[in-house]
C-alpha cells in the first residue's frame, strides 16, 4: 500500500492535522497495521517537499506547533493517476514455503510435516478472519475475504504440494 498516497486520498476531503490523519487511516486502513505518528510526518514532510501538499495553517498549542495540511492540485493529479494505475499482481515465485519444502526434501527432512504444520497455520488464521469478517462493517468483511480468498489458494497449493511430494523429491534429489 501506498501510505503517500492514501494519505492525499484522505486529505481530499479537507485538511487535516497529523494526528487527524493517522486516526483516519488507522479507522480505515490499519486495523492490523496502525500508522506510526513517526511514518506520518515523515511522509507528509515528502509530500510536501514535492508539492503535493501544503501547510494550510499552523496552531501553536501546549506542546508543539501543529501543521494542518491541504492537498494541491498535483496532489490531486497524483492519487487519480495513482487510482488509475492498476496494481501488479504478485506471482509469489520466491515463497518461503516453497523453499522450506524444497529444503526439506534436500535434506531429506519430513516435507510433509513441514506442509501439515503450514496447513493448521493456515486454518487457523482462516477461523479468526472467518470470525472477524462475522462480526466486522462491510469494509472488515471485504478486507477479510481478500486475504481467505488467498489463504484458500495457499491450502491449494499445499494440498497439491503435498499430492506430490515423491514426485518433487525425485526431482529435486537427483
Amino acid at each position: 500500500m501506498s501510505i503517500g498516497h492514501t494519505l492525499l486520498g484522505l486529505l481530499e476531503s479537507g485538511p487535516r492535522h497529523g494526528y487527524d490523519l493517522k486516526r483516519a487511516f488507522d479507522e480505515k486502513f490499519g486495523h492490523d497495521r496502525p500508522l506510526h505518528y513517526g511514518q506520518v510526518y515523515s511522509t507528509m514532510s515528502r509530500l510536501l517537499k514535492h508539492g503535493l501538499v501544503e501547510v494550510d495553517g499552523i496552531e501553536a498549542g501546549g506542546g508543539p506547533e501543529r501543521k494542518r495540511y491541504a492537498i494541491t492540485e498535483a496532489g490531486i493529479t497524483d492519487v487519480e493517476r495513482w487510482l488509475a494505475t492498476p496494481e501488479k499482481p504478485e506471482p509469489y515465485l520466491q515463497s518461503a514455503l516453497y523453499t522450506k519444502v524444497v529444503l526439506a526434501l534436500l535434506t531429506h527432512r519430513d516435507a510433509a510435516d513441514i506442509l501439515d504444520t503450514q496447513r493448521s497455520e493456515h486454518l487457523r488464521s482462516m477461523r479468526i478472519l472467518t470470525d472477524r469478517k462475522r462480526k466486522g462493517d462491510l469494509a472488515d468483511q471485504l478486507i477479510c475475504d481478500h486475504a481467505l480468498f488467498h489463504l484458500e489458494a495457499d491450502l491449494r497449493w499445499l494440498e497439491l504440494t503435498a499430492a506430490r511430494l515423491d514426485k518433487l523429491r525425485e526431482a529435486v534429489t537427483r
